[in-house]
């Protein structure tokens, strides 16, 4: 049977869609996907293909994976951090993938499990009842210290305050639409332009800062092979050709930011949710009492908490910290009926799939309890994929996920934020999906 004609969205503009994607990105999408799973949309120049159909999905990241590369959008964030594992393609992405792969097996994540928990114990002890603080900021440095304690084996960049403020103008950059749309703005002497280089080359220099000073302490100890840094710096040692110093700082670059924003963003909608809905708080608070009681979390707990990864992955369905992906199609393709030409621009949309009300009912409220009975397994493939899917898949993704449960359930064992309604976060859409702007809660000590 053939695919019906796919949506045309001309705008009303010259520049196509490019006003109301800006102005208003999740009425936008809402829209979009309103009557149709795959639409055709134009930005600036570009006719982009916007997809939230399962199949059509699994074809581009998993059947076909091979007639795709990285959208425009996605390597120009190379100009940020490299030509790392997140943005290269390719033979060099698969020697990448190797080396670090190491680093991300199932044994070498439980052992992680420790220095999650410490991190987030020790931040605890730190808040004070009846705070009042920005609870985004406060879940970011927790985050960065799990990131530097398990992968960077304690290494801190030299001034974690000046990194994070040249993080912040680097994502700016991202969360404004008209460099996606307008590739040719970040070539110009605007001060915005200069912000960015000036931004970069002080996060370059710390992550350079840190592998320096590795190098002097020596990286070819037994425990320095035990984290992430130690191992690609082993790589590097052994055979140059193979990861040059460029790449090292990029690979170190991806992992510390991604390693820690990702997940300090889903714990921040998690307890802007569940401070929505109280039953979800009990119903959290006595599982991790009933399992915990006031001992550390390990490794070993988290199957046994269940409904603690329950609320992960429905806050992750309703804010997926990466909220669409994009691909460019390096051939002509045909995927389930639709034609694409090479050099097509193709978006998958988490946001429009992670809201489909034929896989979600009521896809708009916070239901942890949707989860039960492993709805996972029961859903298309591709109808949920918070951590991409196929080759590409985030190599992070267990790593992340038990992280995010242990501190998670450690913070629940001693704190209950409260966050007023006037207070609720409005997503922010960059590279990652972060709240818009400071996340003010008033913390409770249970």
């Amino acid at each position: 049977m053939p695919r019906a004609p796919v949506p045309e969205l001309r705008g009303l503009t010259r520049y196509g869609n490019t006003l109301e994607l800006m102005l208003d990105t999740d009425g936008f999408m809402a829209r979009t996907f309103d009557s149709a799973d795959v639409v055709r949309a134009r930005f600036g120049g570009d006719w982009v293909v916007l997809a939230r159909a399962p199949e059509l999905i699994e074809q581009v990241l998993v059947t076909q994976s091979r007639s795709f590369m990285k959208d425009r959008i996605t390597r120009d964030v190379a100009e940020l951090l490299g030509n790392g594992l997140l943005v290269s393609d390719g033979e060099l992405w698969r020697r990448q993938r190797r080396l670090v792969q190491p680093a991300f097996s199932r044994d070498r994540i439980a052992d992680y499990a420790g220095g999650m928990v410490e991190a987030a114990r020790r931040h605890a002890a730190a808040w004070r009842e009846g705070q009042v603080a920005d609870l985004y900021g406060m879940l970011m440095r927790l985050t960065r210290d799990v990131v530097v304690a398990t992968l960077l084996r304690g290494k801190h960049v030299q001034n974690a305050d000046d990194f994070g403020a040249a993080l912040e103008t680097l994502m700016a950059r991202y969360a404004d639409w008209r460099h996606a749309v307008f590739p040719g703005l970040g070539r110009l002497p605007l001060p915005e332009n200069r912000r960015f280089a000036a931004a970069r080359r002080r996060m370059y220099a710390q992550v350079d800062a840190v592998i320096a000073e590795r190098r002097r302490s020596g990286s070819g100890d037994s425990g320095d092979l035990l984290d992430l840094l130690g191992m690609l710096m082993a790589a590097r040692d052994e055979c140059p050709a193979q990861l040059s110093d460029e790449q090292l700082r990029a690979e170190v670059l991806i992992f510390y930011i991604a390693g820690h924003e990702t997940v300090a963003m889903t714990l921040s909608w998690v307890f802007a949710l569940l401070s929505r809905r109280p039953s979800a708080w009990d119903l959290l608070t006595r599982e991790v009492d009933a399992v915990l009681g006031m001992r550390d979390a390990t490794a070993e707990d988290a199957p046994k908490l269940a409904y603690t990864e329950q609320v992960i992955l429905e806050a992750m369905r309703l804010y997926p910290p990466i909220w669409t992906i994009g691909r460019e199609a390096l051939e002509d393709v045909e995927l389930d009926g639709l034609t694409l030409t090479r050099g097509t621009q193709v978006w998958l949309v988490q946001w429009a799939a992670h809201r489909n009300p034929r896989y979600f009912p009521q896809p708009l409220a916070f239901l942890p309890e949707r989860w039960e009975n492993d709805l996972g397994a029961r859903l298309p493939r591709f109808a949920y994929f918070p951590f991409s899917g196929g080759p590409r898949q985030c190599i992070g993704n267990r790593f992340a996920m038990l992280e995010t449960v242990l501190v998670l359930a450690t913070l629940v064992q001693r704190w209950r934020p409260e966050i007023a309604p006037r207070d609720q976060p409005k997503p922010r859409f960059s590279i990652s999906l972060r709240p818009s702007g400071p996340l003010r809660a008033r913390l409770r000590a249970r």
